[in-house]
């Protein structure tokens, strides 16, 4: 069986991490979406309401893990005993930004294999950033949060008084 994890501050979760699980289903048999807990951050969501979206967005693929995770990627896939680290990149910023991390993870991993999965073009400008900005100024949010979870994701702003 062939499992990757594919971890990330989701948010929010959006379309383009949507797009990104759906392209690691095609490859692996099971897929660990990790919420990483990054104290650098400052979250508009917590854990545990960000893991409650991703596994509502999932919930009829059973080969889809949601868990939260606080620490190193390395020590996440040696958790999950997996070598396969998918990353989504959108434009060359965030190549540059996945390989000089996945350098220093080698360090750590040598056995370590990322996975570079390309936005595709109508996803390209999705970000949690955008989203988080529209929701500030109040902006339409198109699809760039999944149908499948945008009423939960706006109810929680509404209990957060966003």
């Amino acid at each position: 069986m062939k499992k990757c994890v594919f971890a990330g501050t989701f948010d929010p979760p959006t379309s383009g991490h949507e797009a990104v699980v759906e392209a690691c289903l095609k490859i692996f048999d099971e897929v660990v979406v990790a919420v990483m807990v990054n104290t650098a951050k400052k979250p508009l969501l917590s854990e545990s309401q960000r893991a409650f979206l991703l596994e509502k967005l999932f919930r009829d693929k059973p080969q889809v893990k949601v868990t939260v995770f606080e620490g190193a990627a390395v020590d996440l896939l040696a958790r999950e005993n997996t070598i396969f680290y998918v990353r989504g990149v959108r434009n060359g910023i965030d190549y540059e930004y996945e390989t000089a991390d996945f350098l220093a993870s080698k360090k750590l991993m040598p056995e370590l294999v990322e996975i570079y999965i390309p936005a595709e073009q109508d996803k390209v400008q999705i970000s949690s950033t955008l989203v988080k900005n529209s929701v500030k100024f109040r902006k339409e949010l198109f699809d760039y949060v999944p149908e499948a979870v945008k009423e939960d994701f706006l109810s929680m702003l509404e209990e957060k008084d966003v």
